[in-house]
């Protein structure tokens, strides 16, 4: 058990992750701690290239052939047998291991193009039926009615026509659906969503949404959101993890990263979002680009692109600095020898209009 009596799912320690190439060496994930807690839904969010999904994937086994973990454990807690609790450290543990005791099983993961997680040759069905069959050697009728009950619950109308189709006789949400079925067919205990709705259409998007959400709600499970979305970060998550350059910068609840952000990165972000009543005609965005994760990185990583850089910034990674008991951030402002700095008027207007309308999720 945790603190408060929340029960502890997932602890990255210290991960650090290089992709090695020919001619180059790339430090993609730099010491990374990240928690999650039973039944509790966390955002991971940041650009592209940050490293969101890259720390996923090394939680599931599925890094690519060139990836070197440097450091760090994935310590993660499941139900063993009858309320007996088991923790691994999945870095320990072979790719056989993982397959057969974790991958589909105990962790599940939606990618963003659901083309790409089903295979043509095979009707829906059989795609749904295979994880039962493999991991608990389900009989096939049995199986065959788990998933037609699975594409109930995800919400496919008539069923028993769909289970004998292919994939592509299907719309992209229908087969999204399809994904999330499948995800579900071992009844994991941890769900990590990929950018599941960037392939979407808006109301499709919205649909998808709640059917997570409701799933969680029903089941209990853990999830882990991965996106750049920060409309959809609202909408779902407990907690929030801001990612920059292999790095989380700046950790919380959602209440606090939306309404307290306290890096300069989350600023952008927040500000990046579209907003109707902001009095600017232009969406705003982060100037400059990510560092080239090839060079050594001195100093804060941010420096580059923060118009509120200090001299220290150039030579010494900002440690984690603690707000409040859930809310930490990686910037040197926080330091008490800092200048103070706000963050800019619009975002403060923004976010002042958000708390007037209360509930995120709303």
């Amino acid at each position: 058990m945790g603190k408060n009596g929340r029960e502890k799912v997932l602890e990255m320690r210290n991960l650090s992750i290089s992709f090695i190439s020919s001619n180059a060496r790339v430090n993609a994930i730099r010491s990374v701690d990240l928690d999650l807690y039973k039944g509790e839904t966390l955002a991971i969010v940041g650009e592209s290239g940050s490293g969101k999904s890259v720390t996923m994937k090394a939680a599931m086994g599925i890094l690519d052939k060139n990836a070197v973990i440097n450091s760090g454990s994935i310590l993660f807690t499941y139900n063993h047998a009858e309320n007996e609790k088991k923790t691994v450290d999945l870095i320990s543990l072979s790719k056989a291991d993982m397959r057969k005791h974790i991958n589909g099983k105990r962790i599940a993961m939606i990618f963003q193009d659901p083309m790409t997680s089903l295979d043509p040759t095979m009707t829906v069905g059989k795609q749904i039926m295979e994880g039962m069959i493999w991991h608990y050697g389900t009989p096939r009728k049995e199986a065959f009615e788990k998933a037609l009950d699975l594409l109930k619950e995800v919400g496919i109308d008539n069923p028993e026509k769909r289970i004998k189709q292919y994939p592509h006789q299907l719309s992209g949400g229908m087969r999204q659906r399809v994904v999330i079925a499948i995800a579900l067919a071992c009844d994991p205990e941890l769900l990590i969503c990929d950018e599941p709705t960037t392939a979407l259409d808006v109301t499709i998007q919205a649909k998808i949404i709640e059917l997570i959400q409701r799933i969680q709600r029903e089941r209990g499970i853990s999830v882990i959101y991965i996106t750049h979305d920060l409309g959809i970060v609202a909408k779902v998550a407990d907690y929030v993890n801001v990612m920059y350059a292999g790095k989380i910068v700046e950790k919380g609840t959602i209440d606090e990263i939306y309404f307290d952000p306290r890096h300069p990165y989350t600023w952008g972000l927040l500000s990046a979002m579209p907003d109707l009543n902001t009095d600017d005609s232009r969406l705003y965005t982060i100037p400059g680009s990510p560092p080239n994760l090839k060079n050594e990185i001195k100093g804060d990583a941010f420096a580059p692109r923060n118009i509120y850089a200090l001299k220290i910034d150039e030579r010494a990674e900002p440690p984690m600095f603690k707000i409040t008991d859930t809310h930490f951030a990686s910037t040197w402002l926080l330091d008490e020898r800092a200048p103070k700095v706000e963050m800019p008027t619009e975002l403060k207007n923004r976010i002042t209009r958000m708390q007037k309308e209360g509930d995120l999720r709303d």
